[in-house]
């Protein structure tokens, strides 16, 4: 095995001592990186709004719609921007009525100071999950992703993405799906870096979330 620099990081170590299965696929990820913020707090807008259009939809296909909803607005994201735009011409670059709401809520929130971006990097973890998912159409598993790759938190488990599920199944051979007390008795032992669990069990699908 050839030894890479993170490799001798407290999250190496603390995975070969506390979980052999994750240590080995963390060890075999090409493209591993600790996390950290990734962007800057005036991003945090349009990274939620991509975010929010992205919802159930494939890389793919939520790349192309939020591209059109890009040009639509002149190239940048903002409230005001968002505010502003014609809801039928945000529906024709295809979001659904429920998106358009969504977005129009986050950037309602954000324009009249009740969602403050600024402050989500000095918040707590639960924190800013109890910020973000006043936004309608931001719920629990939005608020964590935006934690794990916005934000670079280190220790998020999202109980709700049954990818995870499905990759602990394949992973631990339990041969069905783990049931959520199953999930958070194998995510616990991961603390303080449950998030870096998570990479590698998405990892082991190919399959990382949006």
């Amino acid at each position: 095995m050839i030894k890479t620099p993170h490799m001798s990081s407290p999250i190496f170590s603390h995975f070969r001592r506390r979980d052999r299965l994750i240590y080995q696929v963390l060890t075999a990820m090409d493209d591993f990186n600790p996390l950290a913020p990734t962007h800057p707090p005036e991003e945090y807008f349009s990274e939620l709004s991509s975010s929010i259009v992205g919802q159930q939809l494939s890389t793919t296909a939520a790349h192309t719609i939020y591209t059109r909803l890009v040009k639509l607005l002149a190239g940048d994201v903002t409230a005001a921007r968002l505010l502003a735009a014609d809801d039928q011409a945000m529906r024709d670059c295809g979001l659904s009525w429920a998106k358009v709401r969504s977005v129009k809520d986050l950037a309602a929130k954000v324009a009249n100071h009740q969602l403050k971006l600024n402050r989500l990097t000095t918040m707590s973890d639960a924190q800013v999950i109890a910020e973000l998912t006043k936004v309608k159409g931001i719920g629990q598993w939005t608020a964590e992703m935006f934690l794990i790759f916005a934000l670079g938190r280190e220790d998020i488990f999202s109980h709700g993405d049954l990818g995870l599920r499905r990759a602990m199944e394949g992973l631990y051979g339990l041969g069905q799906l783990p049931s959520p007390a199953q999930a958070d008795q194998i995510s616990t032992k991961w603390r303080p870096y449950r998030s870096y669990g998570c990479l590698a069990l998405w990892h082991t699908l190919d399959n990382a979330p949006i």
